[in-house]
This record gives C-alpha cells, structure tokens and sequence, in this order.
C-alpha cells in the first residue's frame, strides 16, 4: 500500500508538470483513422495515420521509446524518437505513464521484427491516470476486486473481456433471430403498481408527484400479453427485473430475461423454437454444439452436448425415476419421510407440493447437464399457464434444465379470464391487493391462445461461456459496501 501510495504521489506530480509546461492532461478530442482495429487495415508504408489509445507498454531505447496503444478492438505499437517529434514534445512525452491515454499522427513502417508501426510525427494527452494498473499478467488476484473494479478486470483479463464480448453477441444475435421470425420488440414499464408474472419478493419505491406506492418489476409478463390482446401477434422484450431475494452463484437481485408471446402457439412450439435459438446461438458463439467448460486453470472440467433433439420428459415420470414409483401414492407425511431418506431436508412450512418441488430441485434439475425438457407439471406450480385437457392438475407447460439449473419456462398461455381470476386468488391468498386487476380486465377483452417463454440472459451466457458464477457474466453485479 505503501510503494502504492508512493506511485500515485509521483502520478500527481507528473500532472503537476505538465500544466505547469501549459499542457492539458485532460485533453478534448482527437480525429483519428478510427479505431486501433481499423488503423491495422488501413496500414500502409509511408501512409501517414493517427491513431488514439491507452499507453500499456514501453520499452525505452535510450534516445528511442516504442510504445503500445490499445483500445477495446487492439494493439498498435508507436516509434517515439526526439528527432522526428522534437525536445518540447519528448518532454511532454517524458511525463506519460502506463494507463495514459494519448493521441498519435505518425508514419507507418514495418519494424525488423515485422511489426506494423506508427512513427510519431506529433503527440497529444488525452488523459492521465493517477492510479497505476495492475501487472499485466497477473491482473487482479481479488475475486470481488474483479466485480467492484470491472474496469480494471477488463483491462487486464483477457478471458474476463471475451465474457462480455460474447454475451454482447447473444444478445445482438438473439434480436437478429426473433426479428427475422416475425416477433417485434417492444418495452413495457420497469415500474409497476401491482408486482406481476411471478412469485417473488418485490424492490418498493414511491413516486412523489403521484403520492403511489410502486415496485420494481418482477416480470414484464403481464404487459406483455396486453399486446397479444392488442392484436400484436408475436412480441418479445429483453428486459430487466429485480426481485429482492437472496444472492447466490446463480441470483443477483437484478438481472435480464428474455420473455416472447407467439398468439396460436403452444408451449411445445415454444420449446422448438428455444431449441433452435439456443443451438444458433452456441454455433455463432462457441462454433459448436458441444460446449466445452473450464476451470480457472483453463483445465476441461466437462463438455456441454447441445446437439438435437433435446430430451423431453414429464414431471410426473422424473419424480418417478428419482423418488420411487409410488411417490405420487404416498399421503403427505409419508412423501416428507421418503425425502429424508433420500437425503433432502425438509422445511416444515413446506406445503406438499413444495415437498415434491423441493425433492425434484435436488435430485433431478441439480444433477441434470444436458438439455432436458420437463413437461406437464402441476398446476399450483404455474398458475398463469392454461390447464391439460386430459389432466387438469397439470398444466401444458415446460421448464428447460441445462447445466444444472433451469434456463427457461415456456406455457401455453391461459386465456380464460375467469379460471385466471381464481388461480390468482388462490396464490395470493388473504393479499387480494396483489391481484393486478388491469390485466384481468384486460384478459376478459379476449386474448388469443399463445405460447410464451422466458429465458435467463444471464445464466444462458454462463451456459455458453462456462462461467462458474453469475457474476462472472454481469458487468456490475451487486456487492456488499466495501468496507474499510
């Protein structure tokens, strides 16, 4: 900390210097040939070009230095030598550190080694780092140092950098797919009077103006299928939702869904159509179906198969498999007591289809890796999906599981007004406040049959980039205040 401190303090006299020389350290703008991506292809000998860029090497010659500016798109190595760019700027030059970002105009010529480079005709700051970076090669050691300061995890983690270049990829692909099938995307309200779409505690705010208690939304869900009503056909939303709940390796309080609305389809449509999207985006991503997952020695922990078909079973069979073929005969004590045997502990304010929900969390969806489609589950699960037509304790619905965890919900949308009245009430109990009555009112309008889905931005991109934790894929996640 000391040397640290020591560092800066030598920082913060350099910047002294070169106002005092008239310099501004925190310059304006500088025109360049583009980014340092672009400068390369523009590379020719003798073509003079500016390029801009933060200083992350130097390697001093004596009377020569060569330099590297880079940006978030590449390397360009800079010849600085007194003669071409005379004493007044050498000084200026003599004040720089690692970590400044400058401006250079220079002439293209190729090094004995064969490296493009730009011999410095003129120098401009553009800004000083008062603050040293961390080592190139080491980077920083500090887990949470690597969320709190992102910056400097981009800067010096190349791996880190690809994350997020990848994610920027899903993403951009994600629309391009939809787009090309017809659905249009819109934007619903982050702020909302009643939390809807899901069962989760909600952030609260107030509005001043309006004297209204308002939440953060949970689900942009039941906005969305206003628009089904509305006669848009096919709607989708990227959006974001905060649920105040735990934070674990797979929640943060805020995060990204994609959620889509396909008026006429189902949810097995629905399943087919995430299938096709998921395996585009690993093909565009990864270059493959089968994703490989890394530890951070970058050792092969284990390969992802995401080649099709996917598996697709019912709850009810799953359940089977993993608790016994009368699981669903047992009385309820009995259910508690069979858990137990199986090593599931069991809260007693569990009701018993939370029992089977909890068993079916431990022993099905966190020991399944390859994609599997979980379908017909029951209806106390999913109170906003339309019931079986041969079993209405089920609903037609399906949950995808990969990697461990569930990725994406899809539904055949229940449409009647009257049974989605009485579903609500009896999730939300006593709390008939919490019953959105817009959206009801909405709903008996007529809404056609649709097919819905949601699907985790966040966790599909640990899926594909084989990030351990859902941190690792957020630029910003929420983190404790730091304390000293």
């Amino acid at each position: 900390m000391e040397e640290e401190n020591e560092l800066i303090a030598l920082r913060r006299q350099k910047l002294e210097a070169l106002q005092a020389r008239g310099v501004r350290p925190f310059g304006g703008g500088f025109e360049t040939a583009g980014t340092i991506a672009e400068v390369r292809e523009k590379f020719a000998e003798g073509v003079t070009l500016r390029a801009a860029g933060r200083i992350t090497a130097h390697r001093d010659m004596g009377k020569s230095h060569f330099i590297d500016l880079r940006d978030a798109t590449g390397r360009m190595q800079v010849y600085v030598q007194g003669k071409a760019l005379g004493p007044e700027l050498m000084d200026t030059f003599a004040l720089l550190d690692i970590g400044d970002f400058i401006g250079v105009e220079g002439a293209c010529f190729v090094t004995k080694t064969g490296e493009p480079t730009l011999k410095a005709k003129t120098l401009q700051v553009l800004a000083k780092s008062l603050r040293p970076l961390p080592e190139k090669w080491h980077g920083l050691q500090d887990v949470e140092a690597r969320y709190r300061q992102r910056y400097l995890d981009l800067l010096t983690n190349e791996h880190s950098r690809a994350v997020f270049e990848k994610r920027i990829t899903i993403l951009r692909e994600m629309r391009r797919f939809l787009e090309e099938r017809g659905f249009l995307e819109v934007e619903t309200p982050m702020l909302q009077a009643v939390p809807g779409g899901a069962a989760a505690e909600p952030f609260r705010t107030h509005h001043n103006a309006l004297g209204l208690e308002l939440y953060l939304r949970i689900a942009p869900e039941l906005y969305l299928k206003r628009l089904l009503v509305g006669g848009f056909n096919k709607v989708f939303e990227l959006n974001r939702n905060f649920r105040n709940e735990g934070i674990s390796r797979r929640h943060n309080p805020e995060f990204t869904m994609l959620e889509a609305y396909w008026a006429y389809a189902d949810f097995e449509k629905m399943a087919d159509l995430v299938e096709e999207l998921i395996c585009h985006l690993a093909e565009i991503v990864c270059g493959s179906l089968k994703v490989e997952h890394r530890d951070a020695e970058g050792r092969l922990t284990r390969t992802l198969n995401l080649q099709r078909p996917w598996r697709r079973a019912r709850y009810r069979d799953l359940m089977c498999e993993v608790a016994g073929q009368d699981w669903f005969d047992l009385r309820a004590d009995e259910r508690r007591e069979r858990a137990r045997s199986l090593g599931v502990e069991i809260l007693p304010q569990l009701v018993d289809f939370e029992v089977t929900q909890h068993l079916f969390e431990k022993l099905v969806e966190e020991k399944t890796f390859d994609p599997l489609y979980v379908t017909h589950c029951p209806k106390e699960l999913v109170p906003l999906a339309k019931q079986n037509r041969e079993d209405d304790s089920l609903v037609d619905v399906y949950e995808l599981i990969i990697n461990g965890q569930e990725i994406s919900p899809g539904y055949s949308e229940l449409n009647d007004p009257v049974t989605q009245r009485r579903r609500l009430l009896e999730q939300a109990g006593e709390e008939t406040q919490k019953i959105d009555e817009e959206f009801l009112l909405a709903l008996e309008h007529g809404m056609p049959p649709a097919g819905g889905i949601g699907l985790g931005i966040d966790r599909l991109t640990m899926l594909l980039t084989g990030a351990e934790s859902i941190r690792d894929v957020i630029l910003f996640p929420l983190l404790r205040p730091k304390r000293d």
